[in-house]
């Protein structure tokens, strides 16, 4: 059996070599499309994860700082309600702190509308597939 198989891959290498000499014009072509490809994606799908986990993030700020706008309403307005800046806390009024959780929950929703506009990244690297299926198909045409 092992002399078999190792008859048959020799054969099959063979093959292939022959058919790479044949129509090397055309390999280097589509070697390069292939390369060019293989580097976009590589970029894409890091660009791609980068802005899920930035959108991950930007949601957890959200919906923290509505929670906590949620926590703050509910209090009576004379209660002191103390800012963490740093190491050290300082003392707010509740609309101020209010005001910036809902600054905190816009900004937020805003670049997250923004991050996934650019996802677009994606349709960029579909294309790129297809011209390369267009090729591989117009060179078999030939």
């Amino acid at each position: 059996m092992r002399s078999v198989y190792q008859w048959s891959s020799r054969t099959c290498a063979v093959c292939i070599s022959s058919s790479v000499k044949m129509a090397a014009p055309v390999d280097l072509e589509l070697k390069k499309a292939f390369t060019e490809l293989q580097v976009k994606m590589v970029d894409t799908q890091q660009k791609v994860k980068l802005a899920n986990l930035q959108i991950d993030q930007l949601t957890r700020v959200q919906k923290h700082a509505k929670l906590t706008h949620a926590e703050i309403t509910t209090l009576p307005d004379n209660t002191r309600l103390y800012e963490g800046v740093g190491r050290m806390f300082i003392l707010q009024s509740k609309e101020e702190i209010s005001n910036q959780l809902t600054d905190k929950q816009k900004t937020a929703d805003e670049k997250i509308r923004e991050l996934e506009k650019k996802l677009y990244l994606e349709r960029s690297v579909k294309e790129a597939e297809d011209n390369i299926r267009e090729m591989l198909l117009s060179r078999r045409a030939q």
